[in-house]
């Protein structure tokens, strides 16, 4: 059985966003369901975080939950394959030559526009 220092070195991955509504930032990690944080600065919101990682791991070894692992990077190679119109497919191609980009990189680029 993992003790908590264990669990503090697993690599779980931090999303900070920050609260334009409010103010500051708010920060959490998705492989731990729950466990956000927030704070003024960025600095202080990490600082919180690991206070907020360590307290949530704490609680979860007293109540016997499972701690799920870190989402393992590796098993995304970056690549899929994807069926579309032609029309749309041609429009896409297009619109990337007009940019002077890849259809690939145009594609990444709107997926990343509208990621939320």
């Amino acid at each position: 059985m993992r003790t908590i220092d264990d669990y503090m070195k697993l690599p779980y991955r931090m999303e900070i966003v920050e609260d334009t509504d409010e103010g500051g930032y708010v920060v959490s990690f998705p492989d731990l369901k729950g466990c956000i944080t927030c704070a003024d600065t960025i600095e202080a919101a990490v600082a919180n975080a690991k206070d907020a990682k360590r307290a949530w791991l704490e609680a979860a070894l007293e109540e016997e939950l499972r701690i799920p692992e870190p989402d393992d990077m590796d098993k995304y190679s970056g690549q899929f394959k994807l069926r579309l119109p032609k029309s749309l497919h041609r429009q896409l191609a297009e619109l990337s030559k007009r940019e002077g980009v890849s259809m690939n990189q145009y594609c990444v680029y709107l997926l990343s526009k509208n990621e939320r």
